[in-house]
């Protein structure tokens, strides 16, 4: 495969150098005090990042998101749970089928195109309920949910408030106190900016007293990762190059000025290049746009997965092409990781060429 093309997809996403030439090295033994502390720093950064309450944990899997999202059902969902999960695309739908899989009783709710569930009223028929599960950005169709809403309903009601925030962390706000929640799971490849392989579950003393003693998994049993994160270790092997490179963005992101100006960046550049498509056959799919990552109608009748291989045949640039339904029309364009606005004005000259329309 050519590593030389500018890629513009919401994970993996364009890394940093620096932390490229980490991965670069030597894999180092870890098992020793200097790997812990490591994984100390780590974790008290991320939790600082997230606005964690005091006592929150971390665990973190050798393992993509979809498995910190099974992961999370198998240790704080119970066979007696109620749960309802918010579907309005393709990771909604997934953590569905996770508790189907494991026989966990699961009730769905599919907004409508437009709603971003600021008005939680739609949900009282299910505030009986004992856990919400939701993503923050349903990343497929690039819709945004108010999590401050959302967090409020599940304080009142007393629902466990699981979140897949993979692509919301340092691209918009996610603030587990602000927000109310209880269980968030995040992941390497995405606004951190790393290769796939690592996912992280930041735990509230809430969720962590709801967690099952015995789930029914040996690799992601919670209880175990709690124990050996006290040393700063796992309980098995974990993605050693992938925590060292972690552990340098983590620190480089707080230098830089932490989560705001992190999530301040990412919006930058979407709202540039939002700006910059105005004149293009191309339409906002999502009235309740994150900042990570645009969704786009092609609106003269073009296939959108051919317009997406066009540009990557004629120019090098590589787009998110949508599956499913949304295939002939959808497609998507990242702005997460070291995506700068001289590379977005890279790809808006490309469109408009595409496009012959003058810039």
């Amino acid at each position: 495969m050519k590593q030389n093309k500018l890629i513009f997809t919401p994970g993996p996403v364009k890394e940093f150098p620096e932390t490229n030439a980490i991965g670069g090295q030597q894999t180092p033994y870890f098992r020793n005090d200097e790997f812990s502390q490591v994984m100390l720093e780590s974790e008290k950064m991320l939790l600082a990042l997230v606005n964690a309450p005091q006592n929150s944990k971390v665990i973190t899997l050798t393992a993509s998101g979809t498995a910190a999202m099974e992961a999370a059902v198998l240790n704080l969902v119970s066979v007696e749970d109620k749960t309802l999960s918010i579907v309005s695309g393709g990771f909604g739908q997934r953590f569905s089928d996770i508790c189907k899989i494991h026989q966990r009783e699961c009730q769905s709710y599919h907004p409508q195109q437009d709603d971003d569930l600021t008005n939680t009223d739609v949900l009282l028929p299910h505030k009986d309920n004992d856990i919400l599960l939701i993503n923050a950005h349903e990343t497929t169709i690039c819709h945004q949910f108010n999590l401050t809403q959302i967090g409020q309903f599940c304080k009142k009601n007393d629902l466990l408030h699981i979140v897949d925030g993979i692509s919301a962390f340092l691209t918009d706000p996610l603030d587990m106190q602000l927000h109310n929640i209880d269980a968030l799971i995040v992941s390497s490849q995405k606004g951190l900016a790393l290769p796939p392989g690592l996912a992280m579950i930041i735990l509230t003393p809430k969720a962590i007293d709801k967690i099952i003693p015995e789930p029914a998994t040996l690799y992601f049993k919670f209880s175990d990762y709690l124990t050996n994160a006290q040393r700063g270790q796992t309980p098995y092997t974990p993605a050693v190059s992938i925590i060292l490179q972690m552990h340098q963005r983590l620190k480089s992101i707080i230098k830089q000025g932490g989560i705001d100006s992190a999530i301040s960046h990412t919006q930058s550049i979407a709202q540039f290049f939002r700006n910059g498509i105005k004149n293009l056959p191309l339409a906002l799919y999502s009235k309740h746009m994150p900042n990570s990552v645009t969704a786009l109608i092609t609106t003269n009748g073009q296939h959108a997965g051919e317009l997406v291989a066009d540009i990557e045949s004629k120019y090098q640039i590589v787009l998110c092409p949508n599956g499913g339904a949304l295939s002939k029309t959808v497609f998507r364009v990242s702005h997460m990781g070291n995506i700068t606005r001289e590379d977005t004005q890279k790809l808006l000259n490309v469109l408009h060429d595409y496009y012959g329309i003058n810039v």
